[in-house]
């Protein structure tokens, strides 16, 4: 069953929910004969290059929103920093750090439901500079609207990075302060004057299998370029600090159906992965990954960007930078 569902995907064919389901009924045993399908998808599609990219918290905490998950949470008592817009300088040295270690694409990200007028003229300003750098760019801002959008792919915005976070129907037991449809209409709007979708979800918040796979389908019907797969780390204070992390082996199980629903897609493996995979991590790219979030992450540490490319190097693959 699972070398005819490559066949299919690799022919050109698009897996139906039946189909997806059936890949997650993949019992323990077979789970290598999954991720060697998963492989294969990945590399007639994608190839043997890994795509970096890296962001900066630009604004950090005391965030309105209820997300369960969220450190940055006003609702949540996680112990983290918190500090308004951190300003141009500083971003810019961020982001010539991510360069140098390999970033292609480099996302500013923002706490709170959007940003204010002030920030988003700053984060204009500094999407210029980005671009002169060479670097692509990418923003996750929150609920934007079009105007908002349109300003901001003027000043060169490539990305739009918005995570969906879980399907349509767990959503409201992880956030009540606004909805998925406001995610959806955001990433849109954002296709609709041409800047690309950058979008996907955390896996292990206590979602069903269905619930996952919703997610991927919501997110190619939504025609993204990236999907960023995300494994919880509860942070102590968050209110699902309670939920173990996922094991290794559902992890890369989860890479894998994603690659399967998604083969043409970036399946990005951005946080959780060095605190849920451990040892294991580099077998993202067996499983059926082609990109990763390198540096750190929003309010915890993540690898180190010399790291990240001695593993990727030393697995046969190749990157922007070689």
């Amino acid at each position: 069953m699972l070398n005819a569902l490559s066949k299919k995907v690799i022919a050109g064919e698009l897996l139906n929910r039946q189909e997806a389901l059936l890949l997650a009924e993949t019992a323990q045993e077979r789970l290598e004969e999954l991720f060697s399908e998963a492989e294969k998808i990945k590399n007639t599609f994608r190839g043997d290059t890994v795509d970096l990219c890296a962001i900066v918290n630009a604004k950090s905490g005391a965030c309105p929103e209820d997300c369960l998950y969220c450190a940055q949470s006003s609702k949540n008592r996680a112990d983290i920093e918190i500090f308004p817009f951190i300003g141009k300088e500083a971003i810019l040295k961020h982001a010539g750090e991510a360069q140098k270690g390999g970033a292609r694409h480099f996302s500013i990200v923002t706490s709170g439901r959007g940003p204010n007028k002030e920030e988003l003229k700053e984060i204009a300003e500094i999407l210029g500079e980005l671009k002169k750098m060479g670097l692509g760019t990418c923003a996750s801002l929150g609920i934007l609207a079009k105007d908002e959008l349109c300003y901001l792919r003027d000043h060169g915005l490539d990305r739009l990075h918005n995570n969906l976070e879980t399907s349509e129907r767990f959503f409201p037991f992880i956030c009540t302060t606004h909805g998925i449809s406001d995610k959806i209409r955001t990433l849109e709007a954002a296709r609709s004057v041409g800047i690309a979708a950058c979008s996907g979800g955390i896996f292990g918040m206590g979602e069903t299998w269905q619930d996952r796979i919703d997610l991927a389908f919501t997110v190619r019907e939504l025609d993204v370029v990236s999907m960023p797969v995300n494994f919880l780390n509860p942070i102590k204070g968050t209110r699902l600090d309670h939920l173990p992390m996922l094991r290794p082996d559902e992890a890369l199980k989860i890479i894998s159906i994603m690659r399967f629903i998604l083969p043409r897609n970036e399946i990005r493996i951005c946080g959780g992965r060095v605190q849920t995979l451990g040892d294991l991590h580099p077998m993202i790219f067996r499983a059926g990954a082609d990109s990763m979030m390198t540096g750190n992450y929003l309010v915890t540490n993540g690898r180190s960007y010399e790291d990240d490319l001695q593993m990727i190097r030393g697995l046969g693959l190749r990157t922007g930078v070689q």
